[in-house]
């Protein structure tokens, strides 16, 4: 596979659940990496059901340098009473790529996320000793963590501070109702396609004055 490397060096890869009870932190991540200049990748962007769905996954992973895996809903499903293993399983392409993959891939990096401090331990003991970040449910701070790992990775100074990345996202969830209603849109029924243009629009037009 033949990889752009400008945007293989801006791409994160967001593994995280997509469930409706994460909505709203999943929602911040994906700001914030817009906010940072970053090219925000999942498998939500997946339209096309003629490809095999691991198979898309994996040259979303393969394509992008960086990434934020959130296992924190890995626990056992309320419903089914089994446990989930997308979130795990994908973190596991991801730091297999950086083992295994080209020269270009070794230089892959990741933040990892969970709701509480070492619950990690009782099912995936596997990556004790890596410093993983807890977020206690709170997308502002899931925002801060997010943040904080690429602005630490790529050391531009030009990343906003936490605060003002928070600040920011606020405003946009305020003005993005009205912004979705000037193209015939309703916010609660964006693709994440169109969720992503409208961050970028927004952040376009408005990130001089989100301090």
């Amino acid at each position: 596979m033949v990889i752009n490397k400008d945007t293989y060096n801006s791409s994160v890869f967001i593994n995280c659940p997509f469930d409706k009870e994460y909505d709203e932190i999943y929602k911040a991540i994906v700001f914030t990496v817009c906010y940072c200049g970053f090219i925000p990748r999942s498998a939500k962007e997946r339209h096309d059901d003629s490809n095999i769905r691991i198979q898309d996954i994996y040259n979303m992973i393969s394509e992008c340098k960086y990434a934020i895996h959130d296992i924190s809903y890995a626990g056992v499903d309320p419903i089914s009473q089994l446990a989930r293993f997308n979130m795990p399983y994908e973190l596991g392409l991801f730091v297999g790529c950086k083992i295994f993959g080209s020269k270009e891939q070794t230089h892959k990096s990741c933040r990892i996320l969970e709701k509480e401090p070492n619950s990690y331990d009782k099912y995936l003991s596997d990556i004790g000793g890596q410093d993983i970040r807890a977020h206690h449910n709170n997308p502002e701070e899931a925002a801060k963590h997010v943040r904080d790992f690429l602005a630490a990775k790529t050391k531009r100074i030009t990343i906003p501070s936490p605060s003002i990345v928070w600040k920011g996202y606020c405003k946009y969830q305020k003005a993005l109702p009205r912004m979705a209603s000037k193209l015939g849109l309703k916010a609660e029924e964006l693709t994440p396609r169109e969720t992503i243009e409208l961050i970028y629009t927004w952040v376009s037009k408005n990130i001089t004055l989100a301090s």
